[in-house]
């Protein structure tokens, strides 16, 4: 980098002070948080991270220099929130993974669906994308995830994005291709779930579950799954 490119210790000594006030900014929001998730505290982080970031970036340009911090996700961290300070409208945007890990579960719930509805011609429960869209179609997605194991399907990661806007979408103006218009800087909020965030946990519960293994002289195990039969009887009493 040539020196005429190169930052002023100026911009450098301004970027350490916005890191400073951004620092100061989360220490309060998470003082002040109301839950686990609240989005003024992922907020607050996101924008600490480009603080961190930029700073980073200034120092080494100038000084040749590094800080000793790593933020978690920095890189993939929404950019600061450039919307309307008073939204009229928001989206909602989810995405859930399901991986099918029992497929003659699903395409038995799919079966009793079809026997409910009665419809005459071809059935479609007779293959898995068949039996999803039966699915699918009968219960709300809401549902699917609270009993996802009674369906054959086990959960994967997840995300849900809220969106402001100015204004509501016209109808039907976003149905062809709803999620290419995604406009990071105006995410209010964002909320995931991954197995990734559980593993540090994990590994300190397998320590404490060999610590009481330890302690059990009979190794009796207690099986609490339910006879497939009784599972899929239970359905029919479960569904809408």
């Amino acid at each position: 980098m040539s020196d005429a490119a190169q930052p002023t210790a100026a911009e450098v000594r301004a970027a350490a002070e916005a890191v400073k006030t951004a620092l100061d900014r989360h220490l309060a929001a998470v003082e002040a948080r109301s839950g686990e998730d609240d989005p003024a505290v992922y907020e607050a982080f996101n924008q600490l991270a480009a603080a961190a970031e930029v700073y980073d970036e200034l120092l080494y340009d100038r000084y040749d220099e590094v800080t000793p911090f790593e933020i978690p996700g920095a890189e993939d961290a929404l950019p600061p929130y450039a919307g309307p300070e008073e939204p009229n409208a928001l989206s909602v945007l989810i995405r859930r993974d399901y991986a099918v890990v029992e497929p003659q579960r699903l395409l038995a719930q799919a079966q009793r669906i079809e026997a409910a509805e009665g419809e005459d011609g071809p059935a479609a429960s007779g293959t898995t994308h068949g039996a999803l869209g039966l699915l699918f179609g009968e219960f709300e997605p809401d549902e699917i995830a609270s009993r996802h194991k009674e369906f054959g399907l086990e959960e994967g990661d997840s995300t849900l994005w809220v969106m402001a806007a100015d204004e509501p979408a016209d109808p039907g103006e976003w149905l062809e291709a709803p999620f290419e218009q995604v406009d990071p800087q105006q995410v209010v909020c964002r909320f995931d779930v991954s197995a990734v965030f559980d593993d540090v946990e994990d590994d300190d519960d397998d320590e404490d579950e060999d610590g009481d293994e330890e302690e059990d002289g009979d190794g009796d195990d207690l099986d609490t799954d339910l006879d497939e039969d009784e599972d899929l009887e239970r359905l029919d009493a479960d569904r809408r």
